[in-house]
């Protein structure tokens, strides 16, 4: 199976960026994984809703060049679905049996997704209903994407 991320924005902290390569190296055993980073759009401070909307609409175009029409699509919203570990294995395998084997995960910048992404999803995925940093749930989407598939193969993880 093959599991590509799309983010908005460049992950500029080295922690995050030594997590994310310590994931795609335990994940490299499971799948293919490619992370593509599309470019974020500057909000300035205080910003309108129609500027923020703008925002949305420009980082949203930049995402939707990359989201196959082949893929599952996965959005990351807060209004998603929230599944446990064990259930997000479980969809992931069942995607696999159902013949998907290409999932693109899709995270977006500072504003979140606009509804031109939303549309294209097949799935809205939710880890929280708090906002987490989008370099940070990098780290979390590819640490719970490990820890499905070792569900999957029946291999140890924490509970």
């Amino acid at each position: 199976m093959k599991i590509t991320i799309v983010a908005v924005g460049k992950v500029k902290e080295s922690y995050f960026r030594d997590a994310i390569e310590e994931y795609k190296k335990r994940l490299s055993k499971y799948c293919r994984l490619e992370i593509i980073e599309v470019p974020d759009e500057k909000t300035k401070e205080h910003a309108s809703e129609a500027e923020e909307g703008l925002v949305k609409e420009k980082e949203g175009e930049r995402i939707l060049k990359h989201l196959k029409e082949d893929a599952y699509v996965i959005a990351l919203s807060i209004a998603g679905q929230k599944l446990d570990s064990v259930r997000l294995s479980k969809k992931l395998e069942m995607l696999g049996v159902q013949g998907n084997s290409h999932i693109q995960f899709v995270i977006g910048g500072s504003l979140g997704l606009h509804n031109s992404v939303l549309r294209r999803a097949d799935y809205e995925l939710s880890f929280s209903d708090m906002t987490f940093p989008h370099q940070l749930m990098r780290v979390i989407l590819l640490e719970q994407i490990y820890r499905g598939y070792r569900i999957m193969n029946g291999e140890p993880y924490h509970k």
